[in-house]
């Protein structure tokens, strides 16, 4: 390292810094980070009230998590750089089903159902079906998929917003496809929220003039052997906020009809009132690359 530190030196001197770390990647990241925060700090030369004010912000994102909330998950996804990892990681085949963020409130283990029971548990909202099929990007069926899966309730709130409110578990469910890969539930139909907004990450965008909401939509980890998992979302077409997602996050792929379904006798065996919303999304899985052997 270098005693004479200046703003011409700072930047390869905090570099060399890292020389030794034994981790090749650690080293990288360390760097490229270190590169381009010096850089920005050069182009707008931050007063030290404005760096003191960036740190009391980011010390404030820290408080504010809990068990239950993820404020910093919720400062990647409004900045775009959830949706940007997930852009440069998601290099995968066309047919494969589009990723996107995986949102704040993955935050507790959904509950194992079967396949058919319903995620609503409050029984408040319009009542839905969501039916499809888990498959390989050949069209091969991958039976024992698994299909995490959790949703605000149509108040636009999670479980965990409202301990107080809902039971444990509602609009969450972990499901086991078929021999086949066909999954199937009933929920309610989503509804549009905003984010949550009693935080720093609020207080930025309202600071921006940038609205907080979300277009309803239904989340989704999908996990089969040999294949790589996929986080995505289904958006109800015609959801407002569609063209203005708080974190990015629409896939134009993943926008879904949630269809007006009039059949007594289906709705009869499927456990829902006459008539219900219905949407199918089938979920394609990209194999993992095999491995040669040497």
């Amino acid at each position: 390292m270098t005693t004479d530190f200046s703003a011409e030196t700072a930047t390869a001197a905090v570099v060399d810094s890292f020389a030794r770390a034994s981790d090749p990647r650690l080293r990288e990241l360390l760097s490229g980070l270190v590169r381009h925060l010096h850089d920005f700090v050069r182009e707008v030369e931050p007063t030290r009230a404005e760096w003191e004010q960036a740190i009391a912000f980011l010390t404030a994102t820290g408080q504010k998590c809990d068990d239950t909330r993820q404020e910093f998950i919720m400062l990647s996804d409004v900045l775009g750089v959830s949706m940007l990892v997930e852009e440069v990681n998601d290099r995968k085949e066309a047919a494969a089903t589009d990723s996107t963020v995986l949102g704040p409130f993955h935050m507790v283990a959904s509950p194992p159902r079967a396949l058919g029971d319903s995620i609503d548990l409050t029984g408040s909202g319009e009542p839905c079906l969501v039916t499809g099929r888990v498959v390989s990007v050949d069209g091969t069926p991958l039976p024992g998929a698994t299909l995490d899966v959790w949703q605000a309730d149509d108040h636009g709130f999670y479980d965990v917003q409202q301990p107080d409110e809902q039971p444990r578990g509602n609009g969450r469910g972990l499901f086991t496809a078929d021999a086949e890969g066909r999954f199937w539930f009933r929920s309610c139909v989503p509804s549009p929220y905003p984010i949550p907004t009693d935080g720093p990450v609020g207080a930025l965008l309202a600071a921006t003039g940038r609205h907080p909401y979300r277009p309803a939509h239904v989340h989704f980890i999908v996990t089969a052997e040999g294949h790589r998992p996929v986080t995505t979302h289904i958006f109800v077409a015609g959801s407002d906020y569609l063209e203005s997602d708080a974190v990015f996050a629409v896939r134009e792929s993943l926008v879904q009809e949630f269809t007006q379904v009039d059949a007594p006798e289906r709705a009869a065996a499927c456990g829902l009132p006459n008539p219900f919303r219905q949407a199918r999304f089938d979920i394609v899985l990209q194999p993992e690359p095999s491995r040669s052997s040497n």
